[in-house]
């Protein structure tokens, strides 16, 4: 009698740890799924932004044509892109072509003064902010996360339950890795 309420209490506290590992487990598995879909709210707001601004600067920039359909090739393969990976190779791309788009805006000084380029780089900076602090709240939860299922003893849940290593979600930006040149 007294063995099997000893058994009984251990099978019960062994239970409560399990599911209160699983449940926290299940909430981090959550928040990335929330932090993500904040990332594709604002990779949305900016695809949608970029049509307008192409229309915008179409009429003062008649021999930047390349340019234009770069940037809308771009935005069409970022719109069209699936996991992580290509989502975030694509992002990369169009980030380049919006930062070549902005280097021949500066080139028209009444493209430059235009109020609604000028809206519109605004929204486009604005949404670039949001899409880089979603970005890192998403990466600071797949790090808890991916810590949470390897450390032990959650670890020992995670296995038995298949949960697996999630994504981070990165952007390489090679303007931040090149070394800056000086010409004198």
């Amino acid at each position: 009698m007294q063995f099997s309420l000893i058994l009984l209490a251990f099978i019960i506290v062994l239970g409560g740890w399990f599911f209160s590992i699983y449940n926290a487990l299940i909430r981090l598995k959550v928040r990335i799924n929330n932090a993500w879909a904040q990332i594709d709210v604002q990779l949305k707001r900016r695809h949608d932004l970029i049509p307008n601004l192409v229309e915008t600067v179409k009429g003062y920039m008649q021999y930047e044509k390349d340019t234009l359909e770069r940037v809308i090739k771009a935005r069409s393969q970022a719109v069209d892109a699936s996991g992580l990976k290509d989502k975030a190779q694509a992002e990369n791309f169009l980030t380049q072509t919006l930062r070549s788009l902005f280097a021949v805006v500066e080139r028209y000084p009444d493209l430059k003064a235009n109020q609604n380029v000028l809206k519109l780089q605004e929204e486009l900076t604005s949404t670039e902010n949001k899409i880089a602090f979603a970005r890192q709240y998403y990466n600071d939860e797949v790090q808890r996360f991916n810590t949470k299922i390897q450390v032990v003893p959650s670890n020992l849940v995670a296995n038995a339950c298949g949960f697996t290593k999630k994504e981070f979600f990165e952007i390489e930006d090679k303007t931040e890795k090149e070394t800056p040149k000086v010409k004198l």
